[in-house]
């Protein structure tokens, strides 16, 4: 993918972000989360069988909340997507998301002190790494992605709180870039998650 469309996002990100923090009403948010991927499919020639499998996944999210609108940026890494712990033909693997969201969450003055539901709809970057013991099949690869989901959080405390959270992650395709796939496929996967919320 070219320099310039990775620019274009990143702006189009921090533009997300400068517009909600100008926003005075804003709930500001810091959410660490951890949790795993499952139900994922590859256009890489997939050596282990691995991608369809439960994999760990750790990242962050910046959470700006007015009354019902409000948007997040979103990264999170998994390490070893493409590897099964039973054989030994993947020596490395990781792919790594950030996305930047739009969010619809349900009216704040009604769900202040109890659970509040949201949904999340965006787009980014996707980057998928891979290292093979022969050296054939390696891949890396960045290109645009899309997710969606839905999640709801709850806080503990004023400051703090709880949040899980369920999103569907997907590449568009991009033969611009170096793969050993197919055309027309696209690297996905489910993501559910689990984070600490802190509001300031």
């Amino acid at each position: 993918m070219s320099w310039h469309l990775r620019k274009r996002t990143l702006v189009l990100a921090s533009g997300l972000l400068l517009l909600c923090v100008r926003t005075e009403a804003a709930d500001r948010q810091i959410r660490g989360f951890a949790g795993a991927t499952f139900g994922g499919t590859t256009p890489f020639v997939d050596l282990e069988d691995a991608a369809g499998k439960l994999h760990p996944t750790i990242g962050a999210s910046a959470v700006f909340l007015g009354e019902l609108f409000g948007v997040d940026v979103d990264v999170a890494d998994v390490p070893g997507f493409m590897e099964a712990d039973d054989k030994h033909l993947v020596l490395h693997s990781r792919v790594t998301t950030i996305c930047g969201n739009f969010v619809l969450a349900a009216p704040r003055r009604l769900t202040e002190y109890s659970l509040r539901p949201y949904l999340v709809a965006g787009g980014g970057l996707m980057r998928a790494r891979r290292i093979t013991s022969l050296s054939v099949f390696d891949v890396s690869s960045v290109t645009p992605a899309f997710d969606l989901g839905v999640g709801a959080v709850a806080f503990v405390t004023t400051r703090t709180g709880v949040s899980w959270d369920v999103r569907r992650f997907q590449s568009f395709s991009d033969s611009s870039e170096r793969s050993t796939g197919f055309d027309g496929e696209h690297l996905s996967f489910w993501r559910a998650t689990m984070a600490v919320v802190f509001r300031y």
